[in-house]
């Protein structure tokens, strides 16, 4: 069944593989009849060949004022039957219609004739009805008749699956197994025993004598009976079809059905390891890792996890470094790998070095080609008009590099930043580059910027966000450094108490420290007008008493990372103090689809008026709009309520 991939871009992105499958497809969420279609094994996606073959513009009779256009997000319902789309349809955005690839190939006859169940002719109602919408079931069938509404699902199936009741399986050769529809009996754990798959398609076969349930994809398609692949042992592989409790030597962790074996090694394998890629590339380390069967690196913990690891099974390891190892199934995770096998791809050497040096304080960095840049030791003393082109940030104390022929500076620090670059939020490498283009929203702290971002594809990150990377020390929480630990749960965050999915974490027993990206790169020393020395970051208090913030003149939590003067007399909100376009660079132009506005610094006697909030701005850095000499926007939330 094996051959080469084929691609279907439009489909999926992965190569497929021409495949055989009783299971539900991927593309349209039903069963068919005919099971040819396509198969990807690093998703466990397979689509009929009929869907795989859509065009990427149809015209329906559904819907013939307007071509659709085939789309693959979720979150819809058909039009046409009402189901939720599982993820392949065809959508009209001008006129929000939806239909699944289903309903395109097999669309629904305009009068049906089902005497078994009415004895009229229906028709198809091609328009929403309080009947259907409150049955969620699309246009309804309709009897003129008698009065009468039928779900379309209801009434009309073209292509009823024809099952044999009964097969004979080769792994279970006792007795047949016969076809169940629904839900698998009480007394069964509900998954197949080939596979451990949980039984969701309500089609399966079983023998209720053994408590023995096949899927439909394994009746069709069984794992083979031996496998000989010196990349996974040195001997052939035997399937062992029975529930029995093992340890995996290729990821260390249990199985409790139907590995593959070798007798003369006491080798086990879950068949989902059998497939585990021999080099790849994680985001969390910028060398490749290799697979191996025994990892060896005693008193380890893994890259990912950070949890510990047993050094006597499988993994993955670094070459080049010698303790970092990773898990199996951590290193193939989604948001850990990019799903790309590199055995027998040469690694590229490339290029990052952000700058070339002329002399021992001359750079030219790529981003100021045109012109040299020198080092200065001794940064600007809170000149807010002197910030540096890639974070955005005044120049401070900071050491820094100063363009000679013009204004263009970077701290020293981030003229650093190498040009590409892997992170723990991406799973390809990001690339630096400047935003000329405009402005963007940073995906780690939800910051807009017009400063240099890492990017790759859709995936856009500040360079302060960019920038981080494991292990993470804060100067909140010094003691112990903080890692991107994938998790599906929400943490709350200890520097805003807000709730993030995207935070680092401390791995310390008990401790329960976790940040966000956005608090994790708040500048700790700031310039603000209410004070005349720096404002420094304070990381909470626990008090009893009232604080108020000097700018907003109103309360602040103290639970809550403020900003504070020398003498701890001041808390001031973080966000009275950056403002909400810290980001963007001053004198810099922001466009919008219809508006275009020039960043500017808050720093005159006279306050700036905000004509939506319709008072003084108080954060440092305000937006007013080109073409009208006095009209200002303060913050988001005005800017979204001027639109």
């Amino acid at each position: 069944m094996e051959s080469e991939g084929v691609s279907l871009p439009l489909i999926h992105e992965h190569p497929m593989t021409p495949w055989n499958d009783l299971r539900k497809g991927d593309c349209c969420g039903r069963f068919k009849a005919i099971s040819d279609g396509y198969y990807c094994k690093i998703c466990d996606f397979f689509v009929h060949q009929k869907c795989g073959e859509s065009s990427e513009y149809i015209k329906h009779p559904s819907h013939s004022i307007h071509p659709l256009q085939l789309r693959s997000n979720r979150g819809h319902n058909c039009n046409l039957c009402g189901k939720y789309i599982v993820n392949l349809f065809y959508r009209c955005e001008i006129c929000d219609f939806d239909v699944d690839l289903y309903c395109t190939k097999y669309p629904p006859p305009e009068v049906i004739d089902i005497s078994e169940t009415h004895h009229h002719k229906l028709t198809l109602i091609k328009k929403r009805s309080e009947f259907d919408y409150e049955a969620k079931c699309g246009f309804p069938y309709k009897c003129h008749e008698c009065d009468l509404a039928f779900h379309v699902d209801c009434v009309w199936n073209p292509s009823k699956e024809k099952h044999p009741s009964e097969v004979n399986h080769s792994y279970h050769p006792l007795h047949p197994l016969k076809l169940h529809v629904g839900q698998p009996p009480f007394y069964s754990d509900g998954t197949c025993r080939l596979c451990s798959r949980k039984i969701y398609d309500r089609l399966f076969y079983h023998c209720s004598a053994c408590n023995f349930s096949l899927d439909m994809r394994c009746v069709l398609n069984p794992p083979p009976q031996s496998v000989m692949d010196l990349k996974v042992h040195d001997h052939q592989l035997i399937f062992r079809p029975r529930l029995d409790s093992f340890t995996c030597n290729a990821c260390g962790l249990s199985g409790d059905r139907s590995p593959y074996i070798c007798v003369h090694c006491d080798f086990m394998i879950h068949q989902e390891c059998l497939t585990l890629p021999r080099l790849i590339n994680i985001n969390r380390h910028d060398h490749r890792v290799s697979r191996t069967s025994v990892l060896g690196v005693v008193n380890s913990v893994c890259g990912v996890c950070r949890q510990k690891v047993d050094w006597t099974w499988g993994g993955y390891s670094c070459q080049k470094c010698p303790r970092y190892v990773v898990h199996s199934k951590c290193a193939t995770r989604d948001d850990v790998w990019n799903g790309k096998e590199l055995e027998g791809i040469p690694e590229e050497t490339e290029d990052i070095e952000p700058y070339v040096v002329i002399d021992d304080n001359t750079i030219q960095h790529f981003s100021h080609k045109e012109h040299y840049m020198r080092f200065h030791v001794n940064g600007l003393f809170w000149e807010e008009n002197k910030r540096c082109s890639a974070c955005t940030h005044p120049i401070c104390l900071q050491s820094f590099y100063g363009c000679i022929d013009c204004d263009y500076m970077l701290h020293q620090s981030c003229a650093k930043y190498p040009r590409k670059k892997w992170h723990v939020l991406h799973n390809d490498r990001l690339a630096l580059v400047t935003s000329e283009d405009g402005v963007f929203w940073c995906d780690a702290c939800v910051r807009i910027s017009n400063g240099f971002m890492y990017k790759c594809g859709e995936t856009e990150l500040d360079v302060l966000c960019g920038s981080v990377s494991e292990p993470f020390v804060h100067p909140s929480h010094p003691h112990h450094p903080l890692y991107c630990i994938p998790s599906v749960e929400e943490k709350e965050c200890n520097g805003c108490n807000n709730s993030e999915s995207r935070v680092l974490t401390c791995i310390e027993s008990g401790c329960g420290f976790f940040l966000c990206f956005n608090c994790a790169t708040l500048p700790q020393v700031v310039k603000h007008r209410v004070e005349d020395h720096p404002l420094s970051l304070c990381y909470g208090e626990k008090a009893s008493g009232k604080y108020w913030c000097d700018i907003c003149e109103k309360e602040t939590d103290p639970s809550k990372w403020f900003y504070t003067c020398k003498d701890h007399r001041a808390s001031l909100h973080t966000k009275c103090v950056l403002g909400d376009f810290a980001g963007l660079m001053p004198r810099s132009t922001v466009n919008t689809v219809s508006r275009s506005f020039k960043v500017v610094l808050n720093n005159s006697v006279s306050r700036p008026f905000c004509r939506v909030c319709e008072s003084h701005c108080m954060y440092p850095i305000a937006l007013k709009m080109l073409g009208i000499s006095d009209l200002y926007i303060c913050s988001f939330d005005c800017l979204r309520r001027f639109f």
